[in-house]
């Protein structure tokens, strides 16, 4: 029986031939994730395995991101713990105030995560590396801190989902339409515990960014990973990033998929998923009049450089509409120096915009945007759930970086082509 792209990436680490579906493995890591939210409770249940020290200072990476530049007291301490902890175990990949940025855009960015690579976080978006093709998954606080301290980690081998995306995409049709569009076609729970593999010939029109994208919201549709196969962009992208060899796996011609599924990109528009689940979209033509009071353009699904050119393109000589409040934050200290230059900053501020440094902030109702009773928000984030914001009377609607600007200039949710 052949094996998934997923299932042979899992084997090799596990030393293994082959692997099927339900199959119990461990597997040796090539990365553990945390972030200031994450950390702090994996380091305090490492404490309680009296391990001494960390399996590799160069295999661990963490990120404070959440609520960075701390926002109280008690994120304050979280930082301080993992800040600690860092310095204790000469961790290698520590991004703190200055270095950070959103852990899921920062890593690819630094060379962090490959094809072939198998990669834990303790943040359910760390499936965006198998944009990459690599195998990542979120997991809890407990087996990361299993995973810092032995590198390794238990997987119950996943069962798969083929998509197959053809066509070429129009214009404002981004990575946010496609993976809402899938989303609101098999549900949020979907693709539970699966493997969401992405192929076919409309592969070759998505960018980096459009894939990252994709592959982060695998988990809105209950996915355990989801991954694309390594093409040429994705070897320009690591050979321009990374020093670190990557592997390719294939899927073999008989790999056996639990469903497949056929996409015409072409053939798709600007999607919006509205309150209170990312499968409850919508295209543009059908939203209807649904007036806003703030968006947010950001986050790690859509917080990257060709999703801050898209919202600067579509604001750029116009003026956010009075009484609307527009937050824009690079992902990263790089996102944010290339958006300067390119003078993506310029516009946004011009168009009525404040400009955050690099965090996740309001996605979470952290902080940096937190909504209000009765409050509407485009957001290009990732989640819409019931209070996800702020208060538990407000409202979010995911859509893409493109339909959030439209929105910022109307006021309402709109497509680009109605300016």
């Amino acid at each position: 029986m052949g094996m998934t792209m997923t299932q042979k990436i899992l084997a090799a680490h596990a030393g293994l031939e082959s692997v099927t579906a339900g199959q119990l493995i461990e597997a040796d890591l090539d990365l553990v994730l945390g972030n200031d939210i994450t950390s702090p409770v994996a380091i305090h249940e490492m404490d309680k395995m009296k391990v001494n020290g960390v399996f590799h200072k160069d295999k661990i990476a963490l990120v404070l991101d959440h609520f960075v530049p701390n926002k109280d007291i008690k994120s304050a301490q979280h930082c301080k713990c993992v800040r600690e902890f860092a310095c204790k175990h000469d961790i290698t990949n520590y991004f703190d105030v200055g270095e950070m940025g959103i852990e899921h855009a920062l890593l690819p960015e630094k060379g962090l995560t490959v094809a072939g690579d198998v990669i834990i976080g303790a943040d359910s978006h760390t499936c965006t590396y198998g944009a990459l093709g690599a195998f990542s998954t979120g997991v809890g606080s407990t087996d990361m801190a299993a995973g810092m301290a032995t590198g390794k980690a238990w997987f119950k081998v996943p069962s798969a989902i083929k998509f197959n995306l053809t066509g070429k995409p129009a214009k404002w049709i981004s990575g946010k339409d496609i993976i809402l569009h899938i989303i609101g076609m098999i549900g949020v729970d979907g693709a539970l515990y699966k493997s969401m593999e992405f192929v076919g010939d409309g592969i070759q029109y998505l960018s980096m960014d459009d894939r990252f994208t994709i592959a982060n919201m695998a988990i809105e549709a209950g996915g355990k990973n989801g991954i694309f196969p390594v093409d040429e962009k994705a070897e320009e992208y690591m050979k321009e990033h990374s020093k670190r060899p990557y592997t390719v796996y294939e899927a073999d011609e008989d790999a056996v998929y639990d469903e497949e599924y056929t996409i015409d990109l072409s053939a798709l528009k600007p999607t919006v998923a509205f309150p209170h689940l990312p499968e409850n979209t919508k295209t543009i033509d059908e939203v209807g009049e649904i007036a806003v009071d703030q968006v947010v353009i950001g986050s790690c699904t859509n917080g990257r450089l060709e999703d801050l050119k898209i919202a600067a393109s579509v604001l750029e000589g116009k003026k956010v509409k009075k009484g609307l409040r527009v937050i824009v934050i690079p992902a990263t200290q790089q996102i944010y120096l290339d958006a300067m230059e390119a003078g993506y900053l310029r516009t946004f501020v011009e168009a009525g915009a404040i400009v955050s440094t690099p965090t996740c902030g309001p996605c979470l109702g952290g902080y940096m945007g937190i909504l209000a009773e009765n409050e509407r928000c485009v957001s290009t984030t990732n989640r819409n759930f019931v209070g996800r914001m702020g208060h538990i009377d407000s409202e979010i609607y995911l859509a893409s970086p493109a339909v959030a600007a439209a929105s910022a200039i109307t006021g309402k949710i709109s497509s680009p082509d109605e300016l």
